[in-house]
């Protein structure tokens, strides 16, 4: 396989947005905050996100040949076969990164950890499998990014602080808004609405702020996913696919937004980088 397809078919491009998942879960739950730990979360959670999206085209791979036949599996610069054993590795292998992370002394227990994470591998395999049929795929999808939360605060605390579960609600939201956008892409016309009033969930956090930098990132986020919807509901240059990209680089500034919240000015700039790498890395690798 080569390294473009490979790249391709994980939309590697929107990795960012998982390690800024893991750092904004690891400053909501409360536990002190460690690079070392941040960086093994990560790579467990990029494992379980590129191996997620293996499996997506493997198994939307008949749907692919009549929609979207310039896909990897379709075009034939690779198997289903090779994908799904790919995909299925890197799903196992995030939840051994994740054993290792807590027994190595990340300051959660085991069990709760390694229970939540095959939860979010479950989810991806169930989500992938049913996404096309299942009128609620975006709450599924929601709850992925959902359990990087969760999963990534059982690792470093046997008790993360409850802000961390209100993050994981505002994201839901927000995803969910995402995802039914997503579900558009392929049709060229946005049939409904209402589902886009969840990505505004997250300005629910403004009853968080404390002080101006928090105000800062909530606003830059609200800013971002405004011109990103304004590409979705435009009459005359609608483009469906550029809005779900933004959609996508916007959840590192929500991450921001909440890690400011959170009085963590330093480590929510290093989301706003995730965001800004996210754009740079569309451009090369479709994020979608």
């Amino acid at each position: 396989m080569k390294l473009s397809t490979a790249l391709r078919l994980g939309r590697v491009s929107n990795l960012p947005t998982v390690a800024t998942n893991v750092l904004a879960a690891c400053v909501l739950s409360g536990a002190p905050f460690s690079w070392a730990v941040y960086g093994g979360l990560s790579a467990a959670m990029a494992l379980a996100y590129v191996g997620g999206m293996y499996l997506n085209d493997a198994f939307d791979r008949d749907f692919d040949a009549r929609v979207r036949p310039e896909r990897p599996i379709p075009s034939g610069e690779v198997t289903a076969r090779q994908v799904l054993v790919l995909g299925f590795a890197m799903l196992g292998l995030s939840v051994w990164c994740v054993g290792v992370v807590v027994w190595r002394g990340a300051g959660g227990a085991l069990l709760p950890a390694i229970s939540s994470m095959l939860a979010l591998s479950g989810t991806i395999v169930f989500y992938d499998l049913y996404h096309k049929q299942n009128p609620l795929s975006p709450v599924v999808m929601g709850a992925c990014r959902v359990l990087v939360y969760v999963t990534s605060a059982l690792v470093i605390s046997q008790f993360p602080n409850g802000l961390v579960f209100w993050g994981a609600a505002a994201l839901l939201g927000y995803l969910v808004g995402l995802s039914y956008a997503a579900k558009q892409e392929n049709l060229g016309e946005v049939k409904n609405l209402w589902p886009l009033a969840l990505l505004a969930l997250p300005l629910a956090s403004v009853v968080l702020i404390r002080d101006a930098a928090g105000a800062l990132f909530l606003a830059l986020f609200a800013a971002w996913a405004g011109y990103a919807l304004s590409w979705l509901l435009r009459k005359q240059g609608r483009n469906i696919p550029r809005a779900v990209g933004y959609f996508i680089a916007g959840i590192s500034l929500l991450d921001g937004a909440l890690t400011g919240l959170a009085g963590q000015p330093w480590l929510a700039l290093a989301c706003v980088i995730g965001f800004f790498l996210t754009l740079a890395l569309q451009s090369v690798v479709p994020g979608t």
